[in-house]
């Protein structure tokens, strides 16, 4: 199983170093033909390895589940949490183990259900996206490094959810960093591209310093850093340190996971192209987060107020992002909202003290949401543009996106049979049961409880206004540039090619019925009451949509549609109180750099020209000028000579 696990992880990072090395070799040409030619062996290279490795993944899951089963209320294999000796079931296999002089570092893969299912989701998507990729990004001469780069990012996250040790989890952790930075920002022409990727980058950066230092804490706390002994250790730390060490964790999830307060990044991440949008929301960065709170969820456990602190922060983000999402014309920046909220949704389960239900959402989430987000590629593809004003009533030209969408929408409101129903019952349930008992303070219970219920409402109504605002109605009539005389003005909106529609045809059976696993688990009041309130959302959009087609349904929020649009100004606060001041502090450095510290070089060397120059004056070149000077020295010791001798 561990080779197995290695060849996993491996086949796609190979494919990035040979995507990026041999897409133009030997000739390294550039333009025209060559860059058709370069374009297609790159997507030879990215795909088929990736395919491999989906195989190899499901194969792994199937004889983890075919060798343990499930237990009750699990739908995957040998859930995440206490199921042995060492704390975490399945198997681990340690290449090498590193002497650092202290804790020793163990180069090691851990096969068990959490990391087998996740890495299903992983591949599945990764591969859907570089399919789909070879349509939506075919004729970009950049595509090589591109897909290179998804191939990079998708053994990244491999790592993560096979690394037995927590540094080589962090190695993955990091790399992903790089590839939504270099991903990002792939049409970096565009400043606002550009600066987005860049504020991925140190949004998560400055969690990722206290993820690291959290592992360092454990580590130190349990004598290494393997996540089984971590997790073994954990009865003999303190409880300072475990609480000190999943604070410090939690920070490094916000970041990757884009929950509050490091959320700001990610709605800005849309900049970058929609299939990178559908990895990092489905199956990557954003995975990671509450992968490695799951991974790691009996250190948790142990750490009341941080999963109090988690809780809170689940129920402001879920509530708050959703709002945000509602008010959004931005069909991309609407999805992301959603993911930070459904992501809330995760953190809300795991706080309420249930792993198996969050993982069973983020598993589910990860089908519809990547759905979702190809989905609205298509439309973007077919219509030019992002914002639902431009869109309407296209389910007449893209019948297979349409479908497709409304599956998506439905999973994300929880509506039965998909997928998402029945993954949202869990967590909520979870919620519920958190109430009476559970690791859960009463006040952060019921407030998590609440925002959970609340959201479930907003959440019907943004889904159903962007469903309504991009396939019914009419669409908006736009002036055009006045045609070449003969020719004549024709708009051509038709479904994507089969490169792009197939993997959003495939993508839809798992969003409808992927959650199907878990029906025999069902508690039928508690969904019942979801779907109702999920309708009320929806029925409440529709009825203003219904009186005025042509109008956004946002104009219900009435005074706070502009705070919800701004997402509540929360980044003019970071740039009020944080990016503001360090500008200026980093303008001060420069100049201070530049006047004080090589003012001082500047001078010095001023200072030695001049005093060269006066010595230079001695220095003509005229040998009579020596000769008098050395008589006139000579001269001078004689007198002295005599006159003190």
């Amino acid at each position: 199983m561990i080779a197995v696990a290695a060849l996993v992880i491996l086949l796609p990072s190979v494919a990035a170093a040979a995507g990026l090395l041999g897409s133009r070799f030997p000739r390294g040409l550039r333009g025209g033909a060559a860059d058709v030619a370069a374009n297609r062996r790159a997507a030879w290279i990215a795909v088929v390895p990736t395919g491999i490795s989906t195989v190899l993944a499901a194969w792994l899951a199937y004889a983890g589940w075919s060798g343990r089963g499930g237990g009750p209320g699990e739908p995957f294999p040998f859930p995440a949490g206490p199921s042995g000796p060492s704390g975490i079931g399945g198997v681990t296999g340690t290449l090498d183990v590193i002497d650092t002089g202290s804790v020793p570092i163990s180069v090691g893969l851990l096969v068990d259900g959490l990391s087998a299912s996740i890495a299903v989701l992983v591949t599945v998507v990764a591969l859907a996206v570089q399919i789909y990729s070879i349509g939506y990004l075919g004729d970009d001469r950049r595509y090589p490094s591109y897909s290179a780069f998804i191939s990079l990012f998708t053994g990244a996250m491999l790592l993560v959810v096979y690394a037995a040790d927590l540094l080589v989890l962090y190695v993955g952790w990091e790399i992903m960093g790089l590839c939504s930075y270099l991903l990002i920002g792939h049409w970096w022409e565009d400043r606002a591209n550009s600066r987005a990727a860049v504020k991925a980058f140190l949004v998560t950066r400055l969690g990722d310093v206290g993820f690291l230092f959290g592992i360092f804490v454990l580590g130190t706390a349990a004598g290494s850093f393997r996540v089984a002994d971590v997790i073994a250790k954990v009865p003999e730390m303190s409880t300072g340190t475990i609480v000190a060490a999943t604070m410090l964790l939690l920070a490094g999830v916000a970041g990757k996971s884009a929950q509050v307060p490091l959320h700001v990044w990610l709605p800005d991440a849309m900049a970058g192209p929609t299939p990178i949008s559908a990895l990092i929301h489905a199956a990557t960065m954003v995975a990671a987060g509450i992968f490695i709170v799951a991974r790691l969820y009996p250190v948790f456990l142990g750490a009341g107020p941080t999963l109090d602190v988690l809780a809170v922060l689940a129920a402001l983000g879920m509530l708050g992002a959703a709002l945000a999402a509602l008010a959004q014309d931005d069909l991309k920046r609407v999805l992301a909202y959603s993911t930070i909220s459904q992501l809330a949704y995760m953190a809300g389960a795991l706080a309420a003290g249930s792993e198996s239900a969050a993982i069973f959402h983020l598993i589910t989430h990860g089908a519809f949401k990547a759905l979702l987000f190809l989905c609205a590629g298509a439309v973007i593809h077919a219509v030019g543009s992002n914002l639902m004003s431009t869109m309407g009533g296209l389910r007449r030209e893209l019948p297979i996106t349409f479908a497709a969408m409304t599956i998506g929408f439905a999973a994300l409101m929880g509506l039965p049979p998909a997928s998402g129903f029945f993954s949202k019952d869990e967590v909520l349930v979870a919620m519920e049961r958190a109430l009476s008992a559970g690791p859960l303070t009463d006040a952060a219970a019921l407030l998590l409880y609440g925002c959970a219920l609340a959201t479930i409402a907003v959440t019907g109504a943004y889904a159903t206004r962007a469903w309504l605002r991009t396939f019914f109605g009419e669409r908006p009539v736009n002036a055009l540039p006045e045609p070449e005389p003969g020719t004549a003005h024709v708009v051509d909106i038709h479904e994507a090619p089969a490169t792009m529609r197939w993997p959003i045809v495939i993508l839809a059976v798992p969003a409808l019925l992927l959650g199907l696993v878990g029906i025999a688990e069902v508690h039928w009041g508690t969904a019942a009451l979801s779907v109702v309130v999920a309708l009320l959302g929806a029925g409440a959009v529709y009825a203003a949509w219904h009186s005025d087609p042509l109008g956004d349904p946002a104009r219900m929020l009435g005074p706070f549609r502009a705070p919800c649009e701004q997402a509540f100004y929360v980044d003019s606060v970071y740039t009020t109180l944080f990016v503001r001041p360090v500008l200026g502090l980093a303008r001060l450095v420069a100049r201070t750099d530049d006047r004080v510290v090589d003012g001082a070089v500047r001078g010095s060397g001023r200072a030695t020209v001049g005093l060269a120059s006066l010595v230079r004056l001695a220095q003509n070149g005229n040998a009579q000028l020596y000769v008098t000077g050395l008589l006139a020295g000579v001269l001078l010791i004689a007198v002295g000579a005599v006159i003190f001798g």
